[in-house]
């Protein structure tokens, strides 16, 4: 019975990183769910730090998640990878079952559209062309049309552009409106336009820090672990940058001092191998396992009792 739940888990998690929506009652259809069942699997993604996106009557799973961030990090293509991939198949024998096979799951999974189409490839042009100028010069812009898979919006945004990042795909910049640092994809932009002002925030622009984990931000936070044999192994296995910190405690143990800018991973890690693991210091940390741990209990506790009734996300 375990096993086939989590069959359908598994099922459901991959039907909504497809390239296209379901609404509740195909999602229903096509695991063999009811509505109370799905609404449970839902809440259950929400509480594994999967972001949730609802469009109408419409639902998916944000492939920028945390999970999916560092995933990608270890299995999948970047974008650019996809699109060398597909311009191979595309060249070869048709009738090949298996070049068909390859460029279905690319067709599947990557929006190559957005990444080969012509007209779209000139426009990417001319917009990183634009913001390397605002960079260079120190200028402001106007992005236009920009979407956000977030808010689910089309908005002009005023910004001073700083940083490239991801081999161009991405750029950070100061947005005026909220006062805050943020990384624009560059394909989501319609147009990028040149304002005849130059930065008058650069005190505020931060640097983004990757740590160990993939997550990304501009905070830093020290914490400090003692791990047993086990997870100081595992460690070095699944997260081989935060390996580089471990150093002798004792004769079977491991301490790792390690900056991170989510208490996400490293606390997915922790509570994985939590009778291995001593926290020694953060106390940020501290409360992150605490409310994972009380949630998770939350969570166990509802599906004991039966299922929990809501409605429409």
């Amino acid at each position: 019975m375990r096993h086939d739940k989590l069959q359908r888990e598994l099922d459901l998690l991959l039907l909504m990183t497809e390239n296209k929506n379901y609404t509740a009652a195909q999602l229903c259809d096509r695991i063999g769910i009811s509505r109370r069942n799905l609404y449970y699997y839902l809440d259950f993604f929400r509480d594994a730090g999967f972001r949730l996106i609802k469009s109408g009557n419409y639902y998916r799973l944000d492939r920028h998640s945390p999970f999916f961030r560092r995933l990608h990090e270890s299995i999948d293509f970047t974008e650019q990878e996809a699109v060398v991939l597909r311009r191979l198949v595309s060249g070869g024998d048709e009738s090949n079952p298996l070049i068909e096979s390859i460029r279905h799951k690319l067709d599947k999974f990557y929006d190559l559209r957005i990444l080969t189409d012509v007209n779209v490839q000139q426009r990417l042009s001319h917009n990183i062309g634009r913001l390397y100028e605002a960079v260079k010069f120190r200028q402001m812009v106007k992005i236009c049309q920009y979407s956000s898979p977030h808010s689910q919006t089309v908005t002009d945004r005023i910004v001073e552009p700083y940083l490239f990042m991801n081999d161009n795909m991405d750029v950070r910049c100061y947005e005026l409106s909220s006062g805050l640092n943020k990384t624009f994809k560059i394909a989501r932009m319609g147009d990028v336009e040149l304002i005849d002002m130059l930065w008058s925030h650069e005190d505020r622009h931060r640097q983004v820090f990757t740590d160990a984990f993939m997550f990304s931000g501009e905070e830093r936070h020290t914490v400090s672990l003692v791990l047993g044999q086990l997870s100081a192994n595992l460690l070095r296995e699944e997260v081989p940058r935060a390996a580089t910190g471990l150093v002798p405690y004792d004769d079977h143990r491991y301490r790792l001092e390690l900056d991170v800018c989510s208490y996400v991973g490293i606390g997915r890690f922790v509570l994985g191998l939590y009778d291995d693991i001593q926290v020694e210091g953060d106390d940020g940390l501290r409360r992150y396992l605490a409310e994972r741990i009380e949630r998770m209990q939350e969570h166990e506790s509802r599906q004991g009792e039966g299922p929990r009734p809501l409605g429409e996300a």
